[in-house]
């Protein structure tokens, strides 16, 4: 190793911008690094509770309200039981190709029959 840049005060001081941006950088790294394992952990919890609900046999479709699709039959076809988080049964349904605006309610006579085979 050569011998030290020896700076003066302006000099030292005209690259403090430079510096200071490196220096910054150095210290997000730490901060993005343990952000970063969090994530990691919290991405691995959220896709064991999704792994969880597949399992089970329903779709999650949504963080924002929690909603959950069964699938159903329904006259022969193909549907959707439609349920969101706080909700105390599935009084919904929707088509397949259809989403949660597009649900309707259950016929009170089909709540209490097996709506699949």
């Amino acid at each position: 190793m050569g011998a030290p840049r020896l700076f003066t005060v302006p000099e030292a001081e005209a690259t403090l911008p430079l510096v200071r941006r490196i220096v910054g950088d150095l210290l997000i790294t730490p901060a993005l690094r343990a952000a970063r394992e969090d994530l990691t952990q919290e991405a691995e919890q959220i896709n064991g509770f999704l792994l969880e609900l597949e399992q089970i046999g329903c779709a999650f479709k949504g963080f924002d309200a929690g909603l959950i699709d069964f699938y159903g039959l329904l006259d022969d076809r193909l549907i959707f039981l439609c349920w969101r988080y706080g909700e105390d049964r599935i009084s919904h349904w929707h088509e397949v190709d259809a989403g949660f605006a597009d649900r309707q309610p259950i016929a009170a006579h089909l709540l209490h029959e097996h709506l699949t085979s």
